[in-house]
């Protein structure tokens, strides 16, 4: 089973139905939980595919994310400050959107947007730069409260096998940006091998690649070109080939003047890109011999387990919650009848 890449859009009959339902799910579980449960919840990758079945939507396309983000947005539009809760960004062009959003909705209840617009800067720069698995963000989605608490819903495409890869985030309770920091990562590909520097196994290659920057460019630029001469593993030549020395010279000084401390800096520095980040890890891991994590972090989503623990086991705990909260919003919902018994007998298929 794959995660085909879809184009075009939900026909409007669909979407305009899916808002309406999401904004009472919405509404329902704000209620009777709050904003908080409400975005640990968008941040756990089992109970959004649950949601994206629930308001009807293809189970298993990328415009999973992108339609069932969309119609939350749409759905709760003018409704924010009553709710508390705020969604900003979208897919291609309304991504860049996102901070100017952030923005707009904290001036109107006070809130410092700087916080909550870097939240969303950094988790694109880790599931582009710091995370690299051929998959290119093409939708970010930012959730936040009143509060300050938020959570993130991207997705990137891999044009090449047509497939599409959803990335979980939320703030609350995250220590770092850096080191496993997502919720979910949902797939049905996993990769053979890609580079991921968010793992714990990769903390002294994050440390080591902010060393080798600061040695200066020159430096870096010299030992690229060497290493681009030495015969080298296959994993190692296939990331090395595409690095030209003297085309990031430029983006190495402009980065090399900005004196990240650290790697979360590195990764804010602008002009640091995958290219860039790439070059630093793999001269890390040749001059200082640190180990980088080559092991793809995502997981199988797409169904709730097997009962021979395949593709992982059923966690009947976490599943039972979320069907007992989604019946219970759908349940409390004021859309019609019909619509309403056809949204909990599209959960019951699932929860039987």
């Amino acid at each position: 089973m794959t995660t085909p890449l879809h184009s075009g859009r939900a026909p409007q009959w669909l979407f305009k139905r899916m808002a309406s339902l999401s904004r009472e799910v919405v509404r329902a579980i704000v209620m009777e939980f709050g904003t908080e449960e409400l975005l640990l919840r968008i941040s756990d990758p089992l109970w959004f595919q649950a949601l994206g079945c629930v308001l009807g939507f293809d189970w298993h396309s990328s415009g999973v994310t992108t339609t069932v983000c969309g119609a939350l947005k749409e759905g709760i539009s003018g409704m924010e400050r009553e709710l508390g809760l705020f969604i900003c960004g979208g897919k291609g062009g309304r991504s860049r959107k996102t901070p100017i959003e952030i923005e707009s909705f904290c001036n109107g209840l006070g809130l410092e947007p700087e916080g909550l617009v870097r939240s969303s800067r950094l988790s694109a720069k880790v599931d582009n730069n710091a995370l690299q698995d051929g998959y290119q963000l093409y939708h970010h989605t930012f959730f936040f409260d009143a509060s300050g608490k938020w959570s993130v819903v991207q997705q990137g495409m891999d044009t090449l096998s047509r497939t599409a890869r959803r990335y979980h985030w939320t703030g609350i309770g995250l220590n770092t940006f850096v080191e496993e920091p997502h919720t979910g990562i949902c797939s049905d590909v996993r990769q053979a091998s890609v580079l991921d520097l968010t793992s714990k196994d990769s903390r002294s290659a994050r440390d080591a690649s902010v060393e080798v920057l600061m040695q200066g460019p020159d430096f870096v630029l010299s030992e690229l070109r060497k290493s681009r001469e030495y015969k080298m593993p296959s994993r190692h030549s296939l990331m090395l080939k595409d690095i030209n020395p003297d085309n990031i010279k430029r983006v190495l000084v402009q980065t090399y003047e900005q004196n990240p401390q650290d790697f979360t800096a590195l990764l804010e520095s602008k002009g640091a890109g995958p290219k860039t980040i790439r070059a630093l890890a793999l001269l890390s891991e040749i001059i200082y011999g640190t180990e980088i994590s080559r092991e793809d972090p995502a997981i199988f989503s797409f169904a709730h387990g097997g009962k021979d623990g395949t593709p992982y086991p059923v966690d009947r705990k976490t599943y039972d919650r979320s069907i007992h909260i989604l019946r219970d919003a759908l349940e409390k919902a004021s859309i019609g009848d019909k619509d309403k018994i056809s949204a909990i007998r599209r959960l019951a298929t699932y929860y039987g």
